[in-house]
């Protein structure tokens, strides 16, 4: 059995996978930075100086009464919040995934269609075929 399963963590698909999870981990490190970091201030700041992780509405207060100046605030306060700001974040960061991963599996497809396009030289004819091909011309040639 461990054998077996030697055999299936070292197959190649599986290598490929395990990197793939790995880089899109680091992947999505970087559109989360990009999105809060990046993206949001501005953003923001065009808006009035709104900060999207912060923009919350307080569907119950907590053990202390608000208004809670944060997410964490209000949670810690025992609150119950609709937190709008996370949601347009995270729905920020997959679209961002989303296309990336739509431009890779785009170049991939155009790259499989070229091969697909190359026409495949043909075969030569094997050397017997080849004689008796010419042993024919030679007889239509005497007759």
């Amino acid at each position: 059995m461990l054998q077996e399963f030697k055999k299936f963590a070292v197959k190649g698909n599986m290598i490929d996978m395990a990197i793939g999870i790995i880089i899109g981990a680091a992947f999505s490190t970087i559109v989360s930075s990009l999105v809060d970091d990046i993206i949001m201030p501005p953003l923001g700041l065009v808006l009035g100086g709104v900060d999207f992780s912060d923009l919350f509405v307080v569907l119950k207060a907590g053990t202390t009464p608000g208004p809670y100046p944060t997410v964490e605030a209000a949670s810690e306060a025992g609150a119950v919040t609709w937190n709008i700001g996370l949601f347009v974040n995270a729905v920020l960061k997959f679209l961002i995934v989303a296309f990336a991963l739509f431009m890779v599996v785009k170049s991939i497809n155009k790259l499989r269609h070229k091969e697909a396009e190359a026409p495949a030289k043909p075969a030569a004819p094997p050397r017997n075929e080849v004689l008796l091909a010419e042993i024919r011309d030679l007889l239509k040639e005497r007759s």
